[in-house]
């Protein structure tokens, strides 16, 4: 009885090894030197493995007839051959370099700033006339936001904080020492500049760079529009005043 189990046994391993066709290789680089870790598999199967470190690869499959091998590897190009299983039996398979593999890397040197104008307010001229009690006027503009003092009485620019002095006010660039206009006692002042002059205004009231200089409580940096297009005449009556500016190209 036990013999003729032995010889089932091993007539059903005969036939098992019989099923099972071998497929095997070595795969290189252009050099000849062996890859290791490459992919290799029947595609459309789950039958395949991994070239070891002299890129020499082995394994089994049950499929017949014309199947498709596929060998790849990260940087080289994928290689397919189709054929027979019964012919794919001590293959040498020479990978080339992916030349599109990896794209060109550019590294940039960035900066980053701590609190670079964290607290950025930016208006355009259309919002600073259309704000109601600004009356046309930069400052009067700003002084309604937050982080700013009203003071109707005198008109110059405060930070709640600090006082006007320790408000700098940039044109392109460089400071303006003078921007408020001259102005009788008991009147408020205006800033010298129309709002139509300038392209961008932007109010920081904290966060800023160190090239403002001694600016201690906020900066309202002014950038002007480009070259006019033509010349112009501007006349403004308003309750508190009047004033008139002229564009020359």
């Amino acid at each position: 009885m036990m013999k003729q189990i032995l010889f089932l046994f091993f007539t059903i391993c005969q036939f098992s090894l019989i099923a099972q066709t071998t497929i095997s290789g070595k795969v290189t680089d252009a050099k000849s030197n062996p890859i290791l870790s490459a992919s290799v598999y029947l595609e459309g199967t789950y039958d395949g493995t991994s070239t070891n470190e002299k890129g020499a690869f082995y394994f089994t499959t049950a499929e017949k007839g014309t199947q498709t091998l596929v060998v790849s590897f990260i940087s080289y190009e994928t290689y397919v051959k189709m054929d027979d299983v019964s012919s794919l039996k001590n293959l040498h398979i020479k990978l080339r370099d992916d030349v599109n593999a990896l794209d060109a890397v550019t590294i940039n040197a960035g900066t980053f700033k701590t609190g670079e104008k964290a607290k950025v307010t930016v208006l355009k001229p259309l919002d600073i006339v259309t704000t109601a009690s600004a009356v046309g006027d930069v400052l009067g503009a700003l002084q309604t936001l937050p982080g700013t003092s009203a003071t109707p009485e005198d008109g110059r620019l405060f930070v709640r904080g600090g006082d006007a002095e320790e408000t700098q006010i940039f044109i392109d660039g460089v400071r303006v020492f003078t921007p408020y206009s001259p102005s009788p006692n008991n009147a408020p002042t205006r800033g010298r500049y129309s709002p139509f002059l300038f392209k961008g205004i932007s109010f920081s009231t904290g966060g800023y760079s160190a090239e403002y200089g001694q600016a201690l409580s906020g900066v309202l940096d002014l950038t002007t529009t480009d070259k006019p297009d033509q010349e112009k005449t501007d006349v403004q009556i308003m309750t508190v005043g009047a004033g008139l500016g002229n564009t020359q190209i």
